[in-house]
């Protein structure tokens, strides 16, 4: 049995600079990876059953964490192809956090070995990039500066920080947000050393639209904003805000007006170095 971590990821900035013609959405994006981790058990079994214990309100079919499994099977040369995968959830769902695109790439990472499929981290990305778009940065595991539709990576070195963040007590659609006609699709292109000059102007192109059609996310916006800049990660509804020297966490967290936790960046995802 291999028992390993799959972190969350933090957008430190999200901009929309552009529309292709098939619909998906150009952006720009820092993904910074941080210490909130889900852990997740591979125990290989004599058949070829994919038995996955820890998200049942997810169905089979619609779980990443399966659909990686069913992209590797090809390239396998494991003759039993069965796996009972167990997840222990901390990453809350639908939050911006990147939990389930974690949960398929750390899929892809182990069961690439267990099956001996023989693929390289760069064939994973290609693979793990048709489950979603922010696959790919916990497949390569390194902080980076993200544009396309967040697939094309460019790997960066970002400085260690802690965060607080919250977690509105909604579900935030990602699809609604980007039906509303109000969003920001046309933002300039920008420069990572422009945001490494002046970060405090990169905001998030959703976060007007989170806090207009979501109350709990402008809550919890309104409560960080008295410490520090807040932020919006992803579409949401978390919520972050860098922590500086003058802050009394342990108050934030006490008070806080929803669920909250204290998080650590990461140079790397623990998985960077995995070998079965």
């Amino acid at each position: 049995m291999i028992r390993v971590p799959s972190p969350a990821k933090l957008n430190l900035f999200l901009h929309i600079t552009g529309r292709r013609e098939n619909g998906y959405h150009e952006l720009q994006s820092i993904f910074q990876l941080i210490d909130l981790c889900d852990w997740m058990e591979f125990q290989q079994t004599d058949n070829d059953q994919i038995i996955i214990d820890g998200l049942n309100q997810v169905n089979l079919e619609q779980n990443l964490i399966y659909k990686a499994t069913q992209i590797l099977k090809p390239f396998a040369h494991q003759v039993a192809t069965g796996l009972k995968i167990k997840i222990e959830k901390n990453i809350p769902m639908g939050a911006g956090l990147g939990g389930g695109s974690s949960n398929a790439a750390t899929t892809l990472i182990v069961v690439n070995q267990l099956w001996q499929c023989g693929l390289n981290r760069t064939e994973l990305a290609k693979l793990g990039v048709k489950l979603g778009a922010d696959v790919p940065i916990f497949v390569y595991g390194q902080n980076a500066w993200a544009e396309g539709i967040g697939e094309h990576l460019t790997f960066i070195d970002l400085a260690q920080k802690q965060y607080i963040v919250l977690k509105p007590d909604c579900f935030i659609s990602t699809q609604l947000l980007f039906s509303q006609k109000t969003l920001t699709r046309d933002t300039k292109p920008t420069k990572f050393c422009a945001y490494q000059q002046n970060s405090s102007v990169f905001g998030n192109n959703f976060e007007p639209l989170a806090r207009k059609l979501y109350p709990e996310v402008d809550e919890a916006m309104r409560y960080l904003d008295q410490f520090g800049k807040a932020k919006l990660t992803g579409t949401g509804a978390c919520v972050f805000v860098e922590v500086t020297e003058n802050m009394n966490i342990d108050d934030i967290l006490a008070n806080s007006p929803c669920k909250s936790y204290m998080v650590n960046s990461l140079n790397e995802s623990p998985l960077v170095h995995f070998t079965a």
